[in-house]
């Protein structure tokens, strides 16, 4: 009986019979499942056609141990967003199956030297062959100087450029939050608010800075502004201030999308029409920004296209290859039935 140590259950096919089916070793069809370059291209389209008439697959435990790797990729975060997670996730695995790549997530917390060794502890224990690093941990000082030291190949993600890590996709969110800033002045907005992310997150300093600058270019200056900390009752408690004020704000910017629908929550409990009297805007352009009503205005983020482009880069130096040289698509704004014109 024929072994399937290297052949997918119920196949009768294995490595040996591919060999004899092209009359080469058995060790050079190994280097074909490899992609070394020790095979010449005759020889390698034939063993290719053996492989797909034969339905052969090799294991991959086997590949993994013949190769040095465990063709397993982490993905570290700190992220309690689970749209935005579930986004990258799909970016992540979409590139990774394709390449015969599987997906380990874990989280981590936000003390740097915590998280440095809880990180180092995590891809010991996996044995995770590199990592993509999501916001904020990408942050975090001293991760990747930690990472190189062991030799841990890991591409980030952030809204700034961060040395260190082997690659960084960027999300230019001050200019994104510039866009939202000139959006609310050109439909007449000037009793502008804004609920911003936790002080100590990038993505937060980005988006009220880029925001702040666009509005001090036209001579407006925020009329309140609150820190929340990306979740729902953040929100909503901040658009309780704003809305109890002697003179409210007819334009509310709030720095994610979870925190705008708390705003959306609070004015209509308040009984405050929107976008007639309040415009909302929001950033990410998750799900959630449909499902809420009205729907928002938000700024929409690639996530999936950042995944998947930091996936490629990242197996890329795994594997040796040339680095896939690709820019996601750019943020944008994307107008819904939260924002209009300012009220007379």
């Amino acid at each position: 009986m024929r072994s399937t140590k290297d052949s997918p259950q119920g196949s009768d096919s294995t490595i040996a019979d591919v060999a004899a089916a092209v009359g080469v070793s058995i060790r050079t069809v190994s280097r074909v499942l490899n992609q070394s370059p020790k095979v010449n291209a005759e020889t390698r389209e034939r063993v290719q056609q053996a492989i797909a008439a034969l339905n052969f697959r090799p294991s991959m435990r086997a590949r993994a141990f013949a190769m040095g790797r465990s063709f397993l990729i982490g993905m570290v975060h700190n992220d309690r967003n689970a749209l935005v997670l579930d986004a990258v996730q799909r970016g992540i695995v979409g590139e990774a199956g394709r390449r015969g790549y599987e997906l380990v997530v874990h989280p981590t917390p936000m003390d740097a030297a915590a998280s440095v060794e809880d990180v180092l502890q995590f891809v010991r224990r996996s044995r995770t062959d590199g990592l993509v690093v999501l916001p904020p941990v990408s942050g975090i000082a001293g991760l990747p100087e930690a990472l190189a030291r062991e030799h841990i190949p890991a591409v980030a993600l952030s809204a700034l450029p961060i040395t260190g890590y082997a690659d960084v996709i960027l999300s230019p969110e001050r200019e994104a939050a510039a866009q939202v800033a000139r959006y609310l002045l050109d439909l007449g907005h000037r009793r502008i608010a804004m609920v911003g992310g936790p002080a100590n997150a990038i993505s937060a300093q980005e988006r009220r800075a880029g925001f702040v600058e666009a509005l001090a270019a036209a001579g407006v200056t925020l009329l309140d502004e609150a820190e929340g900390d990306y979740g729902f009752q953040s929100g909503l408690a901040a658009a309780e201030r704003f809305l109890s004020l002697p003179t409210t704000p007819t334009a509310i910017f709030a720095a994610n999308d979870v925190m705008a629908a708390g705003v959306l929550k609070c004015a209509g409990i308040k009984g405050v029409a929107v976008p007639q009297s309040l415009s909302v805007v929001g950033f990410d352009g998750s799900l959630l920004s449909h499902v809420v009503s009205p729907a928002l205005t938000t700024i929409w983020r690639p996530f999936g296209d950042m995944a998947r482009i930091a996936t490629q880069q990242l197996i890329d130096r795994i594997e040796g290859q040339a680095v896939t040289a690709e820019l996601p698509p750019p943020l944008r704004l994307v107008e819904a039935e939260s924002s209009g014109p300012a009220p007379a």
